[in-house]
């Protein structure tokens, strides 16, 4: 389990040596062929910043190579923004008096059409955190409703058992995506009072159950600026690392959700300008030439035009955070704002001006059907 790994990790000690680094050794992690973690500790480190231009053009060819000039469209769709946690960044906090929804199975075919009629063909389901309201037989059920509507079914809820996870896996979910928020073990517990959540390495544990189950894809993640991003992109990277060796048949992907403005929601304690966004995307992708990188719609349209060509594959569009967004019910409370309003047409027509094609399936079926037709 990735705990033992973890556990021999102080977090202090990896932030001082993070920040030790020296430009010769960015220069000797930028020379190599294979980075391991100690290298991407160097592409992090201030002492980075300045060969951004170099790590660009390398994350760029690097994920051409791997990935072509594809680039994976998906959209969010919120089943429920019910919550048994408390968590000081989030708007869908059990503490936040908010107006709480759970849509009914008219209701979800009903945002399936609208997400059907922009042409995807990938959803991931997001639900808050609440076990009784929408546990494993509520999603069990909302795979089973939608599944003949997409190539590939996504999920960000909360953990679950592995038995539960190889349950929905037979009915066609094919990828999960569960975030630790931070790495930071005694801070942690301060973001998540109450809850299930409150439980460190219950959450930490998670991706060694889905690797257990033989889930497809497995999604990653910190919230950036929840405490100090180098820190915890580290402990992602290495997360990645022990789980790719561990689980090796099983696909990867990282997300680089920034801390943005929600209802009644603290501020970051470290900003990440986006010059370090672009630094840490180029680092990951340097680590790991096979890895999904997503970016979705908290970043804004330039930020976002600009970031595709530098190792981004997945990127989502007119995205809605509130249960009902797309047709029920647009005007209830979104978890976090969005920044990017443009439609995914428009996102379509950006990226075929860069010369991307965007994929509204899966890679691997995209992949796969390209093979057969030939």
């Amino acid at each position: 389990m990735f705990k033992e790994l973890f556990d021999t990790y102080d977090w202090d000690e990896v932030k001082a040596s993070i920040y030790a680094k020296t430009e010769g050794e960015v220069v000797e992690a930028l020379n190599k062929t294979h980075r391991n973690p100690e290298d991407f500790k160097a592409l992090i480190s201030p002492a980075a910043l300045p060969f951004l231009e170099e790590m660009s053009q390398l994350s760029h060819a690097l994920t051409l190579k791997r990935f072509g000039n594809t680039m994976q469209m998906y959209v969010p769709l919120y089943l429920s923004n019910e919550c048994q946690n408390i968590c000081n960044y989030c708007g869908f906090s059990f503490d936040n008096h908010i107006k709480r929804k759970t849509l009914t199975d008219d209701e979800i075919l009903k945002e399936v059409a609208a997400i059907k009629a922009w042409g995807y063909e990938h959803v991931l389901l997001v639900t808050g955190e609440a076990n009784q309201t929408v546990g494993v037989p509520y999603l069990k059920h909302a795979v089973q409703l939608i599944r003949e509507h997409f190539a590939n079914i996504s999920i960000e809820v909360q953990p679950l058992e592995e038995n539960e996870y190889q349950e929905l896996a037979e009915e066609g979910l094919n990828a999960v995506l569960v975030y630790q928020e931070t790495y930071h073990k005694d801070n942690y517990k301060a973001h998540h009072p109450k809850g299930k959540k409150s439980n460190f390495y219950y959450r930490l544990e998670t991706p060694d159950r889905l690797g257990k189950a033989g889930v497809h894809k497995i999604g990653l993640g910190v919230l950036l600026g929840l405490e100090d991003w180098r820190v915890d992109s580290f402990f992602t990277a290495l997360h990645l690392d022990y789980l790719e060796k561990t689980y090796w048949q099983t696909k990867y992907a990282v997300s680089f959700p920034r801390l943005r403005p929600a209802e009644g929601v603290l501020l970051p304690k470290m900003e990440l300008r986006d010059k370090e966004l672009a630094q840490l995307i180029c680092a990951y992708r340097l680590f790991n030439g096979e890895i999904e990188l997503s970016i979705s719609t908290r970043e804004n349209e330039k930020f976002r035009n600009n970031i595709i060509k530098l190792g981004i594959t997945s990127i989502s569009a007119g995205s809605k955070t509130n249960p009902g967004g797309y047709a029920v019910e647009p005007e209830s409370l979104e978890q976090f704002a969005i920044s990017d309003e443009r439609t995914p047409a428009e996102i379509a027509t950006m990226l075929k001006q860069n010369g991307y094609e965007p994929v509204w399936k899966d890679w691997d079926l995209a992949l796969m059907t390209t093979r057969h037709d030939h």
